[in-house]
């Protein structure tokens, strides 16, 4: 049986970030990634436009990605600290981390399509 993390787009506070992502209050001078598998951030606030476009994007991937990749989602507003740390100026803001580093970011709408080759070319 697959955990429910496999299974569809979690939704991150700031305690989930540091537990699976990067304990920046632990390790604040050295970057240390908690994930195994690439992990794909979206950033969004509940109020943007662009972000209610992109969030079918993004759960899409999720179901497609299981096992793949973490599809993860972090509410600016609900987690400032973690926003803050990762200068998310504008929302949505997708960020992907392999292996401890940030590999590839981006700001906006994305298609599906283009967003999924980016994805790939980060899963082993």
């Amino acid at each position: 049986q697959k955990e429910q993390n496999d299974m569809e787009v979690i939704a991150l506070t700031k305690a989930d970030f540091l537990k699976k992502i990067y304990n920046y209050e632990a390790n604040p001078n050295e970057w240390k990634f908690e994930g195994s598998r690439p992990a794909i951030i979206d950033f969004y606030a509940t109020w943007c436009g662009p972000c209610k476009v992109m969030s079918p994007t993004v759960e899409a991937l999720g179901k497609e990605l299981v096992g793949q990749a973490r599809i993860l989602k972090i509410d600016v507003d609900k987690n400032e600290a973690v926003a803050n740390l990762y200068r998310i100026q504008s929302v949505p803001t997708l960020i992907i981390f392999k292996k401890g580093e940030i590999v590839w970011r981006t700001s906006g709408v994305m298609e599906k399509g283009a967003l999924l080759e980016q994805i790939k070319k980060f899963i082993d």
